[in-house]
């Protein structure tokens, strides 16, 4: 949609709504059609391709495709062996491996130029579709709840279910009965902030890229400078998010890494 038919606010409103579906006849359950097609597309898609690469593998001299793949899951493998010390291949790397794969090219998505896609999917019926997954604080919560809940588990297969409480209670200012409502404060402030401070951290930055973008391509449309500089600008923010894509990533999968290595380990 062309900047001239809305205003500044109509037109950034526009690129940021999503295809919202509620479920039943209330509005307080609504799906975001936009976030959950694109995650799982994603997913099938670069696991699919990396499923292909490892298939095909072979012990001599590898191709490309294999010499980046090993490269990329020997650069996560030695991630994790430098923060968690138990049986890593088990469960662990892969999780770090699937979190950082996927998280990477949801991110990525935000490279596609929102106007020429926005026309794109008006082709396809779709007035109001997002690219950008972890642009919705609702996919970025949902993978820390699942890191969470992984935590938990951990924690608790790791301890047993006495040892965990016993953990919530008596650490760590000690088990004297008096400190118990302060131990579990704290543990309990822990608790919430994880996944909190997990999700914010690569919303916030997938987000305000977005509106970034956005700012410098309505800047472009303003005139023949507007256009000179928003272009330069334009590119110049786009390597820039280059690092911000790969790092936001990163940071989620090493800190999924420390929270189960966490659950695996004893005040």
């Amino acid at each position: 949609m062309a900047t001239g038919q809305l205003t500044p606010s109509e037109y950034i409103g526009h690129h940021l709504s999503f295809n919202a579906k509620s479920v039943g006849d209330g509005g307080f359950w609504v799906l975001h059609m936009d976030t959950l097609v694109m995650s799982a597309l994603l997913g099938i898609v670069v696991f699919g391709l990396l499923w292909w690469v490892v298939r095909g593998a072979t012990a001599g001299v590898p191709t490309k495709r294999q010499a980046f793949v090993e490269l990329l899951i020997e650069f996560i493998d030695n991630q994790v062996k430098s923060i968690f010390h138990g049986n890593r291949h088990a469960f662990v790397a892969p999780l770090a491996l699937t979190v950082f794969v996927w998280v990477l090219v949801m991110n990525a998505m935000d490279f596609l130029p929102i106007d020429i896609m926005a026309i794109v999917y008006g082709w396809l019926g779709l007035h109001e579709w997002r690219s950008v997954p972890t642009s919705d604080i609702n996919a970025t919560f949902a993978l820390a709840l699942a890191v969470w809940f992984l935590m938990i588990f951990f924690s608790i297969k790791v301890k047993g279910l006495g040892g965990w409480i016993h953990e919530l209670f008596c650490s760590p200012f000690g088990s004297n009965p008096l400190v118990w409502p302060a131990n579990f404060a704290f543990n309990l402030i822990e608790y919430i902030s994880k996944p909190l401070s997990h999700s914010l951290r690569l919303f916030g930055n997938m987000y305000a890229g977005e509106i970034i973008f956005l700012l410098l391509g309505m800047w472009a449309a303003t005139g023949l400078a507007g256009t000179f500089f928003g272009a330069l600008l334009g590119a110049g923010w786009a390597i820039f998010h280059i690092l911000i894509v790969c790092l936001q990533a990163f940071i989620f999968m090493m800190l999924t890494v420390v929270y189960i290595s966490m659950a695996h380990e004893s005040h």
